[in-house]
């Protein structure tokens, strides 16, 4: 397996900035993988970034380990020795757990990366890969989940009668709560950021995802689809597509 050193030692060009839970307790990180070097390389990573980490080698360690740890975000190898990632992803819903998920497998086509996240994980790196990259796919997505504390200037977002408050991560329209994915909610978020605005599938996969699937639309489309059965669904639409130039939200009419 290609690994960078550099992430792997903690050595970095740039200054870090460490990320704390709520509480200004550790992060929490689970990571699962049959494979013991690459868990202790990325338990390693981990560390240095001031997390705490607990491994999992098979499906059915992880999803007790799931339960007893609660972590505030996972790291999930697709191919495990009993049950796959994907159905540890789906018991792990089922159990009520949120934590974001960054798929980890040997896999890189396309297909496989959309299965991951309609799956309900909300990244994918293949391997081999970079630690470092890896470290700052995860700390995206715990900057966008329940464990990042909000460090905005105006927290609450209003678009008619929808409501998002970064800080609380919680989201009303007329009232009633919808309970979002942190995927989910980065999109939503980009979008009331941006009512009116047009935004591209380019641009939406590069805000809320940090990179691009080859080109593909196929996750943007897939995760608005979801939104809407949230947040329109019985009501008038808010979230709307312009042909040939993305999306946009707006007040309904």
């Amino acid at each position: 397996m290609t690994i960078n050193a550099r992430a792997a030692s903690g050595a970095s060009s740039q200054p870090r900035t460490l990320l704390r839970r709520a509480d200004g307790s550790s992060i929490r990180v689970l990571v699962v993988d049959d494979e013991a070097t690459l868990t202790d390389l990325l338990a390693m990573a981990l560390h240095y970034e001031d997390w705490e980490v607990k491994t999992a080698s098979n499906g059915q360690q992880a999803l007790q380990l799931s339960r007893e740890f609660k972590p505030d975000v996972v790291v999930l190898d697709i191919m495990l020795p009993d049950i796959d990632g994907l159905q540890v992803l789906s018991r792990m819903r089922a159990d009520g757990n949120e934590a974001p998920v960054l798929f980890l497998t040997a896999k890189d086509s396309l297909d496989d990366r959309i299965a991951g996240l309609t799956a309900g994980g909300d990244d994918y790196v293949t391997k081999p890969f970079s630690l470092e990259e890896l470290v700052a796919r995860l700390r995206g997505l715990l900057r966008r989940s329940r464990a990042a504390v909000a460090d905005q200037d105006d927290p609450v977002l209003i678009v008619g009668d929808l409501v998002l408050d970064e800080d609380s991560y919680e989201v009303h329209r007329d009232g009633e709560p919808i309970q979002l994915t942190a995927t989910e909610f980065e999109l939503l978020r980009f979008l009331m950021r941006n009512p009116r605005r047009v935004l591209s599938k380019a641009q939406i996969l590069d805000r809320v995802w940090s990179y691009d699937f080859g080109g593909s639309s196929s996750v943007v489309e897939l995760y608005i689809s979801y939104l809407r059965k949230k947040i329109d669904a019985g009501r008038p639409a808010m979230i709307h597509t312009v042909r040939g130039a993305g999306y946009m939200v707006k007040a309904a009419q």
